[in-house]
């Protein structure tokens, strides 16, 4: 149902605005204000409230775990911001927006992203020991 959401929010803001739903250019948006700051602040409000409204509607919370270290949440908050930098785009903005719309561009991004992805797993569980 969240991935219906998702697809359906995108191709929304892409249909009524033009724009692409990449968090990372939306949040920068916010940030750094261009002339269009409501609709982005409306959409990360949205996307921030939506866990809220499902507990208020449904009684139920949706489970949230981490079993890392504070140091590694921040270090891997960091590296997946230079990622996003360097890649011109978040996986949101390339891999439901750019994939959707054919963009080469995005297809080799998102393998990027789930390459490095899958040897940074295979790493750290497999050849360090995990956390």
């Amino acid at each position: 149902m969240g991935g219906s959401l998702i697809g359906i929010a995108a191709v929304a803001l892409m249909a009524l605005h033009g724009r692409v739903a990449g968090m990372t250019g939306i949040l920068t948006g916010v940030i750094q204000p261009k002339g269009d700051w409501d609709w982005r602040l409306a959409f990360l409000v949205g996307a921030i409230a939506a866990p809220g409204l499902i507990l208020l509607t449904t009684g139920t919370s949706l489970p949230l775990q981490a079993e890392l270290p504070s140091w590694a949440i921040i270090v891997g908050g960091l590296l997946v911001g230079l990622g996003v930098t360097f890649g011109g785009g978040c996986t949101s903005g390339h891999g439901v927006c750019g994939i959707a719309r054919l963009s080469m561009r995005s297809i080799i991004a998102t393998i990027t992203f789930m390459v490095t992805t899958f040897i940074t797993v295979f790493v750290i569980r497999h050849m360090l020991g995990g956390f």
